[in-house]
């Protein structure tokens, strides 16, 4: 790999202008696709054959207007009074104009649905009097049949002891007919009018059960307009959500509208004025460790390039498959941070040969070689943790972790192609004046051929790095302390901006409604059989029943039911919102109440929603996050142990990754779920944490923790492998590769710390995790707890068993054979590799630590 690195770097060199032009191409062919073939992309997420999943594609097929997504349109008076009469006309006439966009199935008036409400509560009230007297008469005619009977029975009595003749009895026979079918229809009266009371204290019960489901405040001061879309939660169009908004628009006097986050929340912009923050910051480091605006641009213009053929050409997928809102902005997160530390690598590499008098175009080829294999390296470790993430068997999260990829692939092709061209293009110019007369005077002067240049320094104390392994340890266990908390969901109206119409829907619905209202369940009943009118409208009222039973249920609806009456719809209002614990217990307890045993038969029940998908979502993310994590703690020992030929160093290698994890998941805890320093990051209602951040972490920060691993490390390997004490080249390769891996790690917390301040709820968090993830692990793992421990084990941190060293390939990430392949032609050798110690290895030494040995 080292050696087709230099000839591809030698050659970009050679043709600069080609490849300049040829990677400009890309950026347009990608910009070109995503304008031809570019789709909508998803503002929610989904899982299939969760339980949610399953209710509702159930639903789809028995019971299909109560299927589609939902939404809801908060309305209030500006001064807290009640609707006006002229009022609630203007809010009508919107709402029949909000039914008429595309893709709305239903827009429900809330002035006519209280207005319906009251009068079923009259017509119940009347009913019941109704029954009420028909009771009374039919006791009545009882009474007066029971009377005639007596008198009938008598008078029969009396003409049989007479032998009266049988005409006369045959009258008495008419008029017992006639009493009998006063009897029969009085019967029959009697059990209309029970099967109407039933009806009626069933409709009754109902009722009452609903209470608390209003449209329209108890003060008259707000309504609620439902609005029930065509697709599903997941599928609605947001030109569909655009229309919806855009028809509330004609203002109404006195009056405010807000919208709820399933209506109003849009696709985030990919950049915004946090992140170019970061890239200024990212700037200024670039200018501070290279010394000139030249070598500081280049790292930015490959990665913004790089960037631009990622997120654009993601996104031209985005018609054919089903993406989140949040996957092209992973992807620019990572395609940022990782193409400016990508082509720094290479280009201070460039710089340190130029400086040790390196003609222009060997350099350039000797830096993609060496550090560009690093960079290959490195990069293939970030690429395969994030493509791992499809292993998690959850499509959007391998979506995300696909993209990812892609967007790491791209930034390693251009920091190997593109960067040797425009090293080409920049000429000498890449160092400053100052450097650039320091050359000229030295004309190329450089460490003699065959003496490997070393970097003197002497051992810490083992006091020192005793304190340092206790203190880091510690610290960052003590961080790691609030994720054992870890809540997830994803965020709802009220983890938006309080300035939000999402936000402001959310308030007013709990202040007005009950906070329940903004997490309303949906519960799907199968009723057995094929049950008649009658009966499934008793077997509504007992499921009904039993649901309002349950703890934390403030109310209970009756959505519909299906054609053939074996699928009835409820709604449930849930006492807290839809991120509560309750709510979470809620949802596996009515669950848990199928099947319910009735009088026609056990009733199978599901539930579905919003709040319960977002339920399944997060908890089957947690159950992956093991496993996925699993596999990236085992492909990191592999990887370790290929590339450091040790044991110890893979191991303790990974558990500070392990640690960092925590860590940086402790800091999202307090943060964001807890509330610390809210006022700082911007966390006006803390809630729980995004529900995939914890499993996209893992590969994001097990990729961008083996970068910096593989720089510091693989230095104090050669430094052990050359000749130097174990301990003494555990501080060689620290300072060989600190300034380095100092800016390439201010680099990235720059680049995702400008995302903490995102107007999306969902990019907040993740740009606070990895720039904490990267910042603890660099500065706190890398840097301080590994040399420390490296130190402690002395030799043994690089014993290997013999039968492993024999099987296993030599990487030679550093490239030191490349650098024997390719000497200075002066017969001397350059200054090591970026972020590696100096030296580079001569013909004679020994380039494995079993030969050191």
């Amino acid at each position: 790999m080292a050696e087709f690195l230099y000839r591809l770097g030698a050659g970009a060199a050679r043709r600069a202008k080609t490849v300049l032009a040829a990677w400009i191409g890309v950026l347009v062919l990608a910009g070109a696709a995503f304008a031809l073939f570019g789709g909508t992309l998803a503002t929610g997420f989904s899982i299939p054959n969760t339980p949610t999943t399953q209710v509702t594609d159930h639903l789809q097929d028995k019971l299909p207007e109560a299927s589609g997504g939902s939404g809801s349109v908060v309305i209030q008076t500006e001064d807290g009074s009640a609707f006006t009469d002229a009022q609630r006309e203007d809010i009508s006439a919107l709402v029949t104009k909000a039914a008429e966009v595309d893709g709305v199935e239903n827009v429900v008036d809330p002035f006519a649905t209280e207005a319906d409400r009251a009068a079923q509560a009259q017509q119940l009230q009347d009913g019941q009097a109704q029954v009420d007297a028909g009771r009374a008469q039919i006791e009545d005619g009882r009474e007066q049949l029971e009377a005639g009977q007596a008198q009938l029975d008598a008078a029969r009595q009396q003409a049989e002891a007479a032998g009266a003749p049988a005409e006369m009895l045959a009258q008495l026979d008419a008029q017992q007919e006639v009493l009998d079918a006063n009897r029969a229809e009085l019967d029959a009266g009697s059990a209309e009018l029970e099967a109407g009371a039933v009806q009626a204290e069933q409709g009754a019960a109902l009722l009452e059960m609903a209470t608390e489901i209003r449209t329209v405040s108890e003060d008259g001061s707000a309504a609620v307009v439902n609005v029930i879309f065509s697709e599903t939660q997941m599928e609605v169009e947001q030109s569909t959500k655009d229309a919806l908004v855009a028809a509330f628009e004609e203002p109404v006097d006195g009056v405010k509208v807000d919208f709820s986050s399933e209506v109003s929340a849009g696709v985030p912009s990919i950049l915004g004025v946090g992140e170019v923050v970061g890239l200024a910051v990212a700037a200024v480091v670039l200018v501070v460790m290279l010394g000139t605006f030249i070598g500081a641009g280049l790292p930015l213009v490959t990665a913004l390039i790089g960037v631009g053929i990622g997120a654009a050409g993601a996104l031209a997928f985005s018609g054919v498959v089903e993406m989140a809102s949040v996957t092209p902005i992973l992807g620019v997160m990572l395609g940022l941070a990782v193409g400016i530390d990508y082509a720094l690598f290479i280009v201070n590499r460039h710089r340190r040969q130029l400086k040790a008098g390196f003609a222009l175009e060997e350099s350039i080829a000797l830096a993609n070689g060496t550090s560009g294999n690093a960079v290959v390296f490195a990069g293939a470790t970030v690429f395969i943790a994030l493509l791992a993430l499809n292993i998690t068997g959850i499509p959007f999260l391998g979506l995300m972790g696909t993209v990812g990829a892609a967007c790491v692939a791209i930034a390693v092709l251009i920091a190997t192609s593109l960067t040797p061209a425009l090293l080409k293009l920049a000429g000498m110019k890449i160092l400053s004046r100052k450097e650039r007369a320091a050359v000229d005077k030295d004309h190329g002067a450089s460490a003699p051929a065959g003496k490997p240049e070393t970097i003197p320094a002497k051992p810490m104390s083992t006091m020192r790095a005793v304190l340092t392994v206790v203190l880091s340890i510690a610290g960052l266990l003590v961080i790691a302390i609030p994720s054992m908390d870890l809540r997830t969901n994803l965020p709802d109206g009220s983890s938006e901006a309080h300035d939000t119409t999402q936000y402001q829907a959310y308030e007013a619905v709990s202040q007005k409604f009950g906070e329940g209202q903004n997490g309303s369940l949906l519960v799907v009943a199968d009723l057995p059989g094929n049950p008649t009118e009658e009966e499934a409208l008793v077997a509504q009222g007992d499921i009904a029943r039993t649901l309002f039973d349950q703890e934390d249920v403030v109310a209970v609806a009756p959505i519909g039911t299906s054609e053939d009456r074996t699928v009835a719809a409820f709604q449930v209002i849930p006492d807290e919102g839809p991120t509560s614990e309750s709510t979470q217990e809620l949802v596996h307890t009515l669950r848990d109440l199928s099947p319910i045993d009735t009088e026609n038969g056990n009733v199978e029940l599901g539930v579905a929603g919003t709040a319960s998908g977002n339920i399944d979502i997060s908890e089957k993310l947690s159950e992956a996050l093991p496993i996925y994590l699993g596999v990236v703690v085992g492909l990191s020992l592999l990887i370790l142990i290929l590339v450091f030929r040790s044991i110890y160093v893979p191991v303790i290698a990974t558990l500070g990754f392990i640690l960092s994890y925590f860590a940086a998941i402790g800091g999202v805890v307090a943060i964001y779920q807890w509330g610390w320093l809210s006022g700082i990051f911007g966390v006006e209602t803390p809630g729980p944490v995004l529900n995939f951040l914890p499993t996209i972490l893992v590969g994001i920060l097990f990729g961008l923790a083996m970068d910096y691993m593989l720089f510091l490390g693989s230095g104090m390997r050669e430094a052990f492998v050359h000749g130097s004490p174990a301990r003494v080249a555990v501080m060689q390769g620290f300072r060989a590769g600190r300034s380095v891996v100092t800016a390439a790690a201010i680099i990235m917390v720059s680049v995702f710390g400008g995302f903490i301040f995102s107007h999306s709820t969902m990019i907040r968090p993740i740009g606070f995790a990895l720039a904490f993830g990267v910042l603890v692990d660099a500065f706190v793992v890398r840097m301080l707890l590994i040399p420390a421990l490296m130190h402690l084990a002395g030799d043994k941190a690089w014993w290997l068993p013999k039968w492993l060293d024999k099987i296993l390939p030599d990487v030679d990430v550093e490239g030191a054979s490349l650098e024997r392949r390719h000497p200075h032609e002066t017969g001397e050798t350059a200054e090591g590799s970026a972020g590696m110690p100096g030296p580079s290895a001569d013909a004679g030494a020994s380039d494995g630590v079993s030969a050191r040995r």
